[in-house]
């Protein structure tokens, strides 16, 4: 067997796309997508045509409501695709205004209810901030399943899982990115600093039996994810699917329940401002959240562009 089948006896993998052709190729169960995904594949003639028909559709509308219109719509065609769920994220630029984003949420659940794709199809990506965590709790009790990005910490991933959420996207590659900038090193396998992060919430989930699920993400190389064979989900890129798919170097599990359970690690108590503290101790942590955050709103901001264009 090739990588890609091998780690999947271990990982349920995902694909990190707006492009419907890879998904194809590569079959994952689910599939994730965010504003820079969703801009990329806009950019592509074969994805023009619908930025073109959510402008035509719903041009007395806002250029917001025009936005929403379009990730539901790529969101119906990749569920097409893919047996699962697909993940659809909300506005970064409400990733510290809590009341937004359940608004926002709450919209893009009523647009894909609308078109006939029932909620537990769907993933709402949130911003892992305080903000955003406490919205996720908000729309869990409601029924709208969440997927909190831009994670980038332990004390994130412990306060997501406190608040009921269904699954947290750790990013390993942008970790990997400001440990390799800030030291200069290499890191390659284990010695992965994203990996470890990754590895460490894994554990501490499955330690003390949280049920939201690990999906690891943001991966730079095909060691970053043999590594966590065992996590619950992966979310990877067409670049590496296929990578993966072409080595048939061995895969074994790195992660399982069972050394979870046996790992000495200890339980942490978060509330509000022992999570502001504990983020902002975390250097690294701090800057990839805002940095993800002014990226994301960025790509958004580049989306209006395109769209007002062709008003």
């Amino acid at each position: 067997m090739n990588q890609l089948e091998q780690l999947r006896q271990y990982t349920t993998v995902v694909a990190d796309t707006g492009d419907f052709q890879s998904m194809k190729a590569f079959a994952p169960r689910d599939a994730t997508t965010n504003p820079s995904l969703i801009l990329k594949a806009v950019q592509k003639v074969d994805y023009q045509s619908l930025l073109e028909k959510a402008v035509r559709e719903h041009m007395g509308k806002s250029t917001d409501a025009i936005i929403d219109n379009l990730l539901v719509s790529f969101g119906q065609e990749i569920l097409k695709i893919v047996p699962g769920r697909v993940s659809t994220e909300t506005d970064a630029r409400l990733s510290f205004d809590t009341a937004g984003t359940i608004a926002k949420s709450r919209e893009l659940i009523r647009l894909y209810e609308a078109a006939g794709t029932p909620r537990e199809r769907v993933l709402i990506k949130i911003a892992s901030t305080w903000e955003g965590i406490k919205a996720a709790e908000v729309l869990e009790k409601e029924g709208i399943r969440c997927n909190l990005t831009l994670l980038f910490s332990l004390p994130q991933a412990i306060a997501c899982a406190e608040a009921g959420v269904q699954l947290i996207s750790p990013f390993v590659g942008r970790i990997y990115d400001w440990y390799k900038k800030s030291t200069g090193l290499e890191y390659v396998g284990a010695d992965d600093p994203g990996v470890q992060s990754v590895k460490r919430i894994y554990t501490y989930f499955r330690k003390f039996d949280y049920q939201t699920e690990v999906m690891g993400a943001s991966f730079r190389n095909t060691s970053q994810i043999v590594e966590l064979a065992g996590c619950d989900l992966l979310t990877i890129s067409p670049e590496l699917l296929q990578k993966l798919s072409e080595s048939e170097a061995p895969v074994a599990r790195k992660l399982s329940v069972e050394a979870a359970k046996a790992d000495p690690v200890g339980k942490i108590s978060l509330d509000e401002k022992t999570f502001r503290l504990m983020v902002n101790d975390d250097a690294m942590a701090t800057e990839k959240l805002a940095e993800g955050i002014r990226l994301f709103c960025a790509d958004i901001v580049r989306l209006e562009q395109m769209i007002e264009k062709l008003r």
